[in-house]
Order: C-alpha cells, then structure tokens, then sequence
C-alpha cells in the first residue's frame, strides 16, 4: 500500500486491555491529540460495550467535525476476526466468554467499517510498515546490497508468547484467524506449552529454580536489574533465566522460520535485557540436529544473524555474492548462494508499532473495497 505518512484518513483506535481502554484517532500513521483512558469494566458486557461506545465518541468529539473512515484496534482473542466476533476463554473478558459480535455492534453504533485483528498480527504488520523491514532493507541499500526482504515474522514476549506472519507485504490472518504459537512444544518438556518456557513467569520461574528461591517475588524488571549488576541479588541466576528464555523461544523461531523464511522482529519490554535474551535465541537457531545415518545439519537451513550487532550485519549484507559467467558467452550476472535471515529487537516498540498496523490494516482493507 501506499505510504501511510501521507495518508490524511482519520482512523479511530482502541488499545484494549482488561483493566484500562485507551481511545484515539490517527491519521498519517501518527496520534491526533491526546489518547482517552477509561475503565474497561470487562466483567460486565452491558458496561463494557457501552464504555467503548463512549470512548469512541468522546474522540469524535474531540477531532472538531473531521470525520474518521474507519475503527481499528487489537483485541484478545480467541475470535473471529474477519467477522469482529470475540468470544472463548478471555481471562481479562470473561463477560466476551459466550461470544459478542464486537465489531457488528460497533458498526451499528458509528455506520463506519469496523476492523479487528490479534495483538500479534498488529505488531507484525506494523514492524512490516514502518519498523525492522523497511529499515533493514533501507540499510542494505545504502550498504550497496541487492538483498530485499518481504517476509516478516513478528514476536511479541510478555505475559504470553505472541506471533504475527507478514508474507510479501500481507498480513497473514489464516483461514481460522488462529496463526499462533504459545501452543508449540517446549523443547525440554514436549508434553508442556513453548510459552510457559518464554512468558513473564517463565522467566520468574527460571530465577527461583537456578538461584534456589521460588518465593523471590522478583518481577522481570528486578531480575533485570540484578542481571545488569544494578540491584542485589544472584546474578548467575538472573542472567541464565534470560539465556533460557532465549534458548526456548529460539528453538520455536527456528521451527516457524523454516517454513515463511524471512526476517524475525522480537517486541516487548522484557527485550530491554536482549543483551542476556538474544544469545539464548541464536544458540537455539544455530544448533546442529542430525539423520538417522548421523549426518548432520543446521537446525536452520539459512545462515542466521543477529542484525543488532553491526559487525553482523556488515556480513548479512554482503553475503557471498560474486559472479559467474553465462555459459556460451563472455556475460557475467551476480550471483550470491547464501540463504541467510536476521534476527533483532524492535526499534519503535510493540505498542507503536500494533498502532501502525491497526492504521495501516484498515486503510488497506478501504482501498480493496473501492
């Protein structure tokens, strides 16, 4: 789609959370005016609904008789996207549990197209927009490479594991709008979930097993602190909980990889301590598995780098690229053989970059319908 800075729509947007819901409109890909926080009320569907309505027209209010095109924001699921239908196990919704046709209600309520979509696939799609994509290949241009990417997976870590897939610039929902990966197998524990190795608590768990204290009460931010030598604590323990994060998380990167081949974006605030988190992840996608016969090979069938180390990406960029003559002729073309991917945090964070998607997502789905 076209770039999104130049785009004057107005498109409303709900971070939602099971405690506070944040209202805004954007246009550009950029905030008009100041969000508006209200209680999100999510144990009573009737209060919860009509707190949405109110937040949404308090910023129509508020943007002084422009109107917006759309609404577009990220709810948890399980749902049916497509259709703006929420419903299922929702911890911090449990009034959505029996299912609500959200985005139907919505529509009703404003007479404009209502869009909803998974955090994760958000987060992808915008890192695809506006963040590790197009700065990458912004940066092997300048260096000189002929390397493009348009594939993307998009990790989030925090309370749970999250993914979103972009595949030549397209958000990939699914045919179930179920693209997920909590659900993968831990690799020390194939009978448990990859998430309870990668979440919040698995790092708090992780600490309490290595440094001999399961009743810590250490948050990821303090273990953080211990790790940088910035508050007391076991050091040791605190920097093998992330390397182990890391370790787990990689082997289901590794897994989700090799079949979309491209670059992966990690997002959330536990990646401050990637310095600790992004060693584990390599190890994992640099490991060695073997045939029966023990012939062995890459986890990975690309060559995988870290793009935040600069040295790394000096080599990521320039491959092995070199040229070969066209049989029969004196005619040369370049040619690199190196399959390689990158891994990095994200620059401008999860929750700009979920905004960016929401944005971007329903101005694409606009354009499809003119």
């Amino acid at each position: 789609m076209a770039n999104i800075k130049y785009d004057s729509r107005i498109v409303l947007t709900l971070d939602a959370g099971g405690t506070n819901m944040v209202f805004a409109a954007m246009r550009g890909g950029e905030y008009i005016g100041e969000p508006i926080t209200q209680p999100a009320q999510a144990q009573d569907l009737e209060l919860c609904l009509g707190g949405m309505v109110k937040g949404f027209q308090r910023v129509i209010d508020e943007l002084g008789g422009e109107k917006p095109v759309a609404i577009s924001f990220a709810f948890p699921g399980p749902a049916d996207y497509p259709n703006g239908i929420i419903g299922g196990f929702l911890p911090n919704f449990p009034s959505f549990r029996d299912g609500v046709a959200l985005g139907p209600f919505l529509e009703k309520k404003f007479g404009i197209p209502v869009f909803i979509n998974n955090d994760g696939d958000l987060y992808a799609y915008g890192e695809s927009i506006g963040g590790a994509l197009p700065e990458v290949n912004a940066k092997l241009a300048a260096m000189g490479s002929a390397k493009r990417y348009h594939n993307l997976l998009g990790y989030t870590f925090g309370t749970g594991f999250g993914l979103g897939t972009v595949i030549d610039g397209k958000l990939n929902r699914g045919d179930n709008s179920c693209v997920e990966t909590f659900c993968l197998k831990h690799p020390d524990w194939p009978d448990i979930m990859v998430e309870d190795g990668v979440a919040v608590r698995a790092v708090k768990r992780v600490y309490g097993e290595l440094s001999g204290n399961m009743n810590h009460g250490l948050e990821p931010k303090d273990i953080g602190a211990i790790s940088n030598g910035e508050a007391p604590g076991d050091r040791e323990a605190a920097i093998g909980a992330f390397e182990k994060m890391g370790e787990v998380a990689g082997d289901a990167m590794a897994t989700a990889v090799t079949i979309i081949d491209g670059l992966i974006v990690i997002g959330g605030g536990i990646m401050n301590n990637h310095k600790y988190i992004m060693p584990g992840i390599l190890k994992s996608m640099r490991g060695k598995m073997h045939q029966l016969t023990g012939e062995e090979l890459n986890r990975v069938q690309m060559k995988v780098y870290n793009l935040d180390d600069e040295a790394e990406f000096a080599e990521f960029a320039k491959g092995e690229a070199r040229k070969i003559k066209v049989f029969g002729s004196e005619d040369e073309v370049v040619y690199d053989p190196q399959k390689r991917i990158g891994v990095m945090r994200s620059k401008i964070g999860a929750s700009k970059a979920i905004c960016i998607g929401a944005y971007a997502f329903a101005l694409s789905e606009l354009d499809k319908r003119e």
